[in-house]
């Protein structure tokens, strides 16, 4: 089955026209196939034992990697027995991309799991043009230096011709890791010497597919969809709408209680609002995960308790992810967006929003922390850690005149529509095309 992502769907036209191949995971353990081709591709997979995953992708990967990424939102384990894990299923993955590989061809790396694929691959393939792209933030020197292993991180990244990072500050923060630990020297604020080569830095913000979120938003469907969502509410005078994966980073106990502080100042006007907190499942397994939503559950529990009524509730809430066109029906019936992350690379609900909005009207409230405040400047920018300063901002949401949501929709929109996720990877691969 095909990904949904829209990562997926942007590389899969550029694959089938240059005869590309995929290289990845099935996502079942311990299932081993040979190569085969879908969608004039070839999909190269990558066997995981059952102890790849839970010691490379639990252990080293989200219980190392991530919160030191986002910033140590929660402690970073440093565990030895996980690093080993780590470069093993790594060494797998540029082994398995050496095997179908060509002179002159071009290998483009994915995120953080795979940090150390350049270089191996380049001791595979010296001859080989090699980019990676950080999907996540790369985190200042201060918290990076932490990691016991962040000499060989650093090494195994500048294997590569070009790195690209969501935001110019991803692009920095790592510029000053590699010249100050990793041994690059620095030839420009984009350029590193490493080993005799130029590595360039290029931050490239990843997009969405545009015309896809407008065209189903604009549709009879979709807009009859989001007139139902507001009935089966109430009909409330604003929709307040969060979506997100249940993750630490994505801030959701602290928008709630900015949310629950709205309503603690303004009792009377309790029926004005109704919140919906869609929260997608992830890493349900982890004991970390488990408490997160226990404690989230509970915190709805407790003020949906104080301030709902019989048949209404302030805050709906739904664990588990929805259809394309529902959650685009969720877009369009949304006056407010809260997309209020703690840390993220870039956070795509904040675009797809805008896309949604083909009447040019609702507020987008974003984290100044989520990679998308360095573009979308016209949304209202908030420390997401400032409870008050949350709920200030839904309130002037929810009085904010039509012509100034207008004013700043459309230069959202304009924003948004500046590069769509196809001319995202046209450009990238243009990057490493060029080197």
């Amino acid at each position: 089955m095909t990904s949904p992502g829209g990562l997926v769907r942007a590389l899969v036209p550029v694959l089938q026209n240059v005869s590309g191949a995929w290289v990845g995971w099935s996502g079942i353990p311990d299932f081993d196939t040979p190569p085969f081709e879908h969608d004039g591709i070839l999909q190269r997979p990558v066997a995981l034992t059952q102890s790849d995953v839970d010691e490379f992708y639990f252990g080293f990967c989200n219980g190392t990697l991530w919160p030191l990424y986002h910033d140590g939102i929660v402690p970073a384990e440093f565990h030895r027995h996980w690093w080993g894990p780590y470069q093993d299923v790594n060494r797998k993955y540029a082994q398995a991309t050496a095997e179908i590989s060509e002179p002159g061809d071009i290998a483009w790396v994915q995120d953080y799991q795979l940090q150390l694929v350049p270089a191996m691959l380049r001791e595979m393939r010296p001859a080989m043009t090699i980019g990676f792209y950080l999907h996540i933030p790369f985190p200042p020197i201060e918290i990076f230096a932490r990691l016991p292993w962040r000499q060989q991180i650093l090494q195994g990244l500048l294997g590569a011709d070009v790195l690209a990072f969501q935001t110019k500050q991803g692009a920095d923060n790592f510029r000053r890791a590699a010249t100050r630990i990793g041994g690059a020297r620095a030839v420009g604020r984009r350029e590193l010497d490493w080993g005799g080569r130029t590595i360039q830095l290029q931050p490239a913000p990843i997009a969405i597919d545009t015309t896809d979120f407008e065209r189903l938003a604009r549709s009879p469907e979709i807009q009859e969809r989001a007139r139902e969502v507001r009935e089966e509410l109430g009909n409330p005078d604003h929709v307040i709408l969060g979506i997100d994966r249940l993750d630490y980073t994505k801030g959701i106990d602290a928008r709630l209680k900015a949310f629950s502080s709205l309503l603690d100042r303004s009792p009377d006007k309790v029926e004005q609002y109704a919140f919906v907190q869609l929260a997608v499942p992830s890493r349900e397994q982890v004991p970390a995960y488990q408490e997160l939503r226990l404690d989230i559950e509970q915190s709805i529990s407790r003020i949906n308790g104080e301030y709902g009524e019989l048949g209404r509730v302030p805050i709906s809430y739904l664990y588990r992810s929805l259809p394309f066109e529902e959650l685009v029906a969720y877009y369009v019936a949304a006056d407010i967006m809260l997309v209020t992350p703690l840390r993220d690379g870039m956070n795509l609900v904040a675009k797809e929003y805008a896309a949604s909005r083909t009447n040019e009207d609702g507020v987008l409230i974003l984290s100044e922390f989520a990679g998308a405040a360095e573009e979308l400047r016209s949304a209202l920018i908030v420390n997401p850690y400032d409870v008050d300063a949350v709920a200030d901002s839904i309130e002037q949401a929810a009085s904010m005149p039509k012509d100034e949501q207008r004013r700043r929709m459309r230069r959202l929109r304009k924003t948004i529509n500046r590069s769509d996720v196809f001319q995202w990877a046209d450009d990238c691969l243009s990057m490493l095309k060029d080197t």
